[in-house]
């Protein structure tokens, strides 16, 4: 056979893959005419360019067809065994926001291994200008950044110039993006700036939000959203008018295991739920820090941690709850206790008899956790609320067994989830999962408990019909 006939051969063997660089190699060495392998390959092309347009391009050389004889030699001249240089076979999507598929691996006795990250270009990225640098934003914002595929930090806002520098030069943040609290409108000069994330004490939630939207930028809020529903519905109105989206950052929302829950009751995983238990509560220590103070944080126990235990419970069931019963207790005479609530206990009750008992306290070793209690079985999570940690365990019958099960999923950065999903919000320009509505209709449910609480009896609430009544969209990915 001539030279050039078996390279044609090869070519066409090999038409829609890579020939391998052995081959290649061996080929080449005969002295081919590139000439001829180019011909060859663009005539296999031409025939099935409309369907090689829409596949996506593979790579790579199957282990079968790696040389693993070579020898590499060291600087000191010692002959080491190697192999030759090679990229095992993958599917290489041109589509920045699809994941590379490499090559299968795995048996279906393990589990799975998720979609490889897919972060986009830095100079795609939205930018975030992150307001307040206090303990969530320097121990869990900034670097939650790390983990982010579609964020970016690009300016910070700060009270304290020796702070706001230092953070600067961790971040990689230059230094003409670096404002004090008076110089905060100037964010509407910044290109760089697509989001403001609203780091602050309650009490300034409302005005830095409504500033926020008239610099023209997309608001992301800590929760509590305010300090009243009234405060809520004003950051509404004004990112309406602004046009820009707001997103209220319940981070529970966007972490796998809480999805996980939520995707089982609705499912009747174990039958219709029944009732939930929840319970978060912590230990404070400094009756000077802002937290403790009513007219910066609005309340206690309730509105800082308590709210998890109110939010999930909606966003597990789906629905609303149409009435509340509340007790609240301080310790006389503790200097922490002074002007907010220390405990606060309350029953909900929602459509279909489901009842929703919660706790929360502030002076108590760190206890969080929910139980869903079904028809046929249990759905039990605990450090629900934390930050990692999330441990979930179901239980049911099977004849004459007690099932127990532990559910062990991948965890993801919740702050980064959050961030990612507002990001991919502003991107596609479609509403967030927990937009301003759904701050406001927790904040309505909590001054009916603190109502409850002062007149010792049930409190009525607005009826709301449906399921996730005051959601966006599903995110893309928990």
């Amino acid at each position: 056979m001539s030279v050039t006939n078996e390279l044609l051969n090869t070519v066409l063997r090999h038409a829609g893959q890579e020939v391998s660089r052995k081959e290649f190699l061996s080929l080449a060495g005969r002295g081919l005419a590139v000439g001829v392998a180019a011909g060859a390959l663009a005539s296999c092309q031409d025939k099935a360019s409309s369907a090689a347009a829409a596949t996506t391009p593979t790579t790579g050389t199957p282990a079968s067809e790696v040389d693993g004889s070579t020898i590499y030699t060291a600087p000191d001249g010692q002959k080491i065994p190697s192999s030759e240089a090679v990229s095992p076979p993958a599917k290489v999507p041109t589509d920045l926001s699809k994941p590379i598929e490499l090559e299968a691996w795995k048996s279906d006795v393990d589990p799975q291994s998720g979609p490889v990250p897919t972060p986009l270009p830095p100079d795609k990225r939205v930018g975030y200008a992150l307001v307040g640098l206090g303990h969530l934003t320097l121990e869990e914002l900034l670097p939650a950044f790390g983990e982010c595929k579609k964020s970016k930090p690009v300016a910070l806002v700060s009270g304290s110039p020796e702070k706001l520098k230092k953070v600067a030069q961790q971040y990689g943040i230059k230094p003409e993006s670096c404002y004090s609290y008076q110089d905060y409108d100037k964010l509407k000069d910044n290109p760089e700036v697509q989001v403001i994330y609203i780091v602050l004490p309650n009490s300034m939630h409302a005005e830095y939000t409504i500033r926020g939207a008239q610099a023209g930028k997309h608001i992301l809020c800590e929760k509590p959203m305010a300090n009243s529903a009234q405060e809520c519905e004003a950051m509404i109105a004004a990112c309406k008018k602004a046009n820009k989206k707001l997103m209220v950052a319940y981070r529970i929302q966007y972490e796998p295991y809480n999805r996980q829950v939520k995707e089982m009751v609705r499912g009747n995983k174990f039958g219709k739920p029944k009732y939930i238990e929840a319970q978060n509560s912590q230990s404070s220590a400094n009756p000077d820090h802002w937290r403790h103070k009513k007219d910066l944080a609005g309340g206690g126990a309730l509105p800082d941690i308590g709210l998890y235990c109110l939010n999930t419970s909606r966003f597990v069931l789906g629905t609303e709850p149409t009435e509340v019963f509340a007790y609240s207790y301080s310790t006389p005479g503790n200097p922490l206790f002074k002007e907010i609530e220390e405990a606060m206990s309350w029953q909900m009750r929602f459509p279909d008899g489901v009842i929703v008992n919660c706790i929360t306290h502030y002076n108590t070793h760190d206890s969080r956790f929910y139980r869903v209690n079904t028809e046929r079985g249990w759905i039990h999570v605990d450090n629900a609320y934390a930050y990692t940690g999330q441990q979930l365990q179901t239980s049911h019958a099977e004849g004459l067994a007690k099932m127990k099960n532990q559910i062990v999923l991948s965890e993801k950065n919740q702050f980064a989830a959050e961030m990612d999903h507002f990001s991919e919000c502003v991107l596609e320009d479609k509403p967030p999962h927990t937009p301003g509505e759904e701050g406001l209709q927790d904040h309505r449910i909590m001054e009916a408990i603190y109502q409850s609480a002062r007149e010792g009896r049930p409190v009525k609430l607005t009826e709301v019909k449906g399921t996730d009544a005051f959601r966006g969209p599903e995110p893309k990915e928990a």
